[in-house]
């Protein structure tokens, strides 16, 4: 009996720039086919494909979506072109790995949620930094009691102003510091809530800059565990450098991840307790990668995936309830 498993056959929407950090790499680390890419100017995805030796190029999303050599598709389209391309790529009957957020908001991440339900494909929302061991190891010590009782969690993804012309400042496309990179700050708390207190974080308060009373360049959430838990999420374009630490501390000590979001680059996880200090250095291996095994063993193998589309339209109700509270607009649907 043959027990070799098939590659992944791979179709990619946008030829954007997070894509061969965020799948190229990872799928030719881990033997994945990259069969087709496809970009609205077909010039830029052939040079696009060539680049990256991708077998075929087009000038159009839907030819991607349509090729029936493809089997998953990975949408790296800006933020309001993932749950419209969500949808029409599991209405294809393809499986589905999107960039994060996975909708512009709540009522569109049910619609998405529905789609996933009615095709029976695997879908991901790309919360990456979920499923390396550096994370997984600081829930494993914060479960374990070695810090005592959690108090407070604290989590950042601070970055540089993008350039004015970005599309993650674009309020149509569903921009914001808080779909770019605050998400993962309150996604990071969504997982260490349910795993200390058995539940999700409410948002007490929240507060923005937002210069044209849209576009946040910043929103910081207290957040506040089922039992009690006070946590700190912050997000925002205004950072002179890319940061991203996140902070456990407990009646006993703390444990502290310098870069919780990319771990690969600083995959060390330091642990204080009783004056005792330790430091655990884990794999340096890349969090796009372990995603992409957990994607195939989710399609190959029936796995559960963690960051499903369930778990996505919570996490859009807690980013629409975080906008909510900043006194500013949820980021409207957009219509391709």
């Amino acid at each position: 009996m043959n027990d070799a498993r098939k590659p992944l056959r791979i179709g990619i929407l946008g030829a954007a720039r997070i894509a061969p950090s965020a799948i190229i790499f990872p799928a030719q680390a881990t033997g994945h086919q990259l069969v087709a890419v496809g970009a609205r100017d077909k010039g830029r995805a052939t040079e696009f494909a060539k680049q990256y030796q991708i077998e075929k190029a087009y000038g159009s999303y839907q030819e991607v979506i349509d090729d029936p050599n493809v089997d998953v598709v990975y949408n790296a389209l800006h933020n309001g072109g993932h749950g419209p391309w969500n949808i029409k790529a599991l209405a294809a009957g393809k499986h589905v790995l999107s960039e994060k957020p996975s909708a512009s908001n709540a009522a569109e991440a049910k619609e998405v949620a529905a789609a996933v339900s009615k095709s029976g494909k695997v879908f991901m929302e790309g919360f990456h930094y979920y499923y390396h061991p550096v994370f997984q190891r600081l829930l494993a010590i914060v479960k374990s009691g070695e810090i005592g009782e959690v108090i407070k969690v604290e989590s950042s993804l601070l970055i540089p102003m993008p350039d004015k012309e970005d599309l993650r400042l674009k309020y149509d496309l569903a921009g914001g510091s808080m779909m770019d990179v605050g998400c993962y700050a309150l996604h990071s708390q969504r997982m260490i809530s349910q795993a200390v207190a058995d539940g999700e974080p409410t948002i007490v308060k929240a507060e923005a800059n937002a210069a044209d009373g849209k576009i946040d360049t910043k929103l910081y959430m207290q957040l506040k565990y089922p039992n009690g838990v006070a946590a700190l999420a912050k997000g925002d374009f205004e950072s002179e450098a890319m940061t991203a630490p996140l902070t456990v501390t407990g009646s006993k000590g703390s444990v502290h991840l310098p870069n919780f979001v990319v771990s690969g680059w600083d995959p060390r996880v330091i642990v204080e307790v009783g004056g005792q200090k330790r430091v655990e250095h884990l794999p340096s291996i890349s969090t796009y990668t372990y995603q992409l095994i957990a994607f195939a063993d989710a399609v190959d193998l029936g796995k559960p995936v963690k960051t499903d589309a369930k778990d996505a339209l919570i996490q859009a109700q807690l980013i629409d309830l975080a906008y909510e509270a900043a006194g500013l607009p949820l980021r409207p649907t957009f219509n391709i």
